[in-house]
């Protein structure tokens, strides 16, 4: 699927990442991490200038054009970071408040400005400069069996049209796209919003309060996750939860069977044999057994972690 970054005319990319590549390879990597300021900078997202201004329609009345005012309605338009040429963003309400893209970096800052070790891992524009998003990597992650590392990354996204509002979320994806955006919306662990139509400064302490859910999901998810490395299940049982997850109708073609077949080997073989599941199995305590044929210790639930090589 299409990243949907933004291309300027001179052939650069709105996006910005610290130390690792996205998939598409696109942007600016650094070889450090960022501050707010010098993530705008490295994403082209700075000195935008967003506004709104006057809409009218135009007609053409006995071969001569009329301006027509929209009185109820403005235009969002921006500065092109590279041609300086004020731009079309989209058409908003009169009560609209323009929330610039430094303050969704700042918003950010505000919000773990008591959380030592944060900083700014990604950023970039979509749609042409409609929306934006900047993440942050937070410092604590969870690990399960001592080994799997689930990071969380706080997600400030808006947007200049008028199609959605300054919102932020607690999620484990890392966002270098439009899709793995939609996939952090999917995964969030708890999200605030910010009406563009109201005093976003005077609800900082309302998001902290909401987003203070992330640090008991943090909790609530490692002790789930260690009661399952101690929970046995038998084969038969996993092959249930596989039929579930994909089921396969009674008719279906001998392909899609075929394919079921298949996907359930493999799946049988990454739960029981592969060397992923070593340090799983060694934490799974006296609650596993012996003979792999017959049962396995579960693995935790798996939260979709970010990964630079696809989308």
């Amino acid at each position: 699927m299409p990243h949907e970054l933004e291309t300027f005319a001179d052939g650069t990319t709105a996006f910005a990442s610290a130390r690792l590549s996205a998939w598409h390879q696109l942007g600016t990597v650094t070889q450090d991490t960022m501050m707010a300021e010098e993530i705008m900078a490295a994403a082209r997202l700075g000195d935008w200038g967003v506004r709104t201004i006057r809409t009218v329609g135009i007609d053409i009345v006995n071969g001569v054009e009329v301006q027509i005012p929209a009185d109820d309605k403005r235009m969002t338009v921006r500065r092109n970071p590279v041609t300086g040429e004020t731009e079309y963003l989209g058409i908003v309400g009169t009560d609209y408040t323009v929330v610039q893209n430094e303050q969704c970096a700042e918003m950010l800052d505000r919000l773990v400005d008591q959380v030592g070790g944060a900083h700014f891992e990604t950023a970039g524009s979509l749609r042409r400069g409609k929306s934006v998003f900047v993440t942050m990597k937070l410092p604590t992650a969870m690990e399960i069996a001592g080994v799997d590392r689930l990071d969380l990354y706080l997600i400030g996204t808006t947007s200049h049209d008028g199609t959605a509002a300054l919102r932020v979320d607690a999620s484990p994806i890392r966002v270098v796209c439009a899709n793995t955006q939609r996939a952090a919306f999917a995964h969030s662990v708890g999200h605030y919003t910010f009406r563009h139509t109201s005093n976003v400064n005077s609800q900082i302490s309302q998001a902290r309060e909401a987003l203070g859910l992330m640090w008991k999901y943090m909790e609530t998810f490692e002790k789930a996750a260690e009661r399952m490395l101690q929970t046995e299940l038998a084969m038969r049982e996993f092959e249930k939860v596989v039929a579930r997850v994909w089921p396969v109708k009674d008719n279906a073609s001998e392909t899609t069977k075929n394919n079921a077949k298949q996907r359930l080997g493999t799946l049988k073989y990454l739960i029981r044999e592969a060397d992923t599941q070593k340090a799983i199995a060694a934490a799974g305590g006296p609650g596993t057994r012996s003979s792999p044929s017959t049962s396995t210790t579960t693995s935790p639930p798996r939260t979709p972690s970010p990964a630079p090589t696809g989308c």
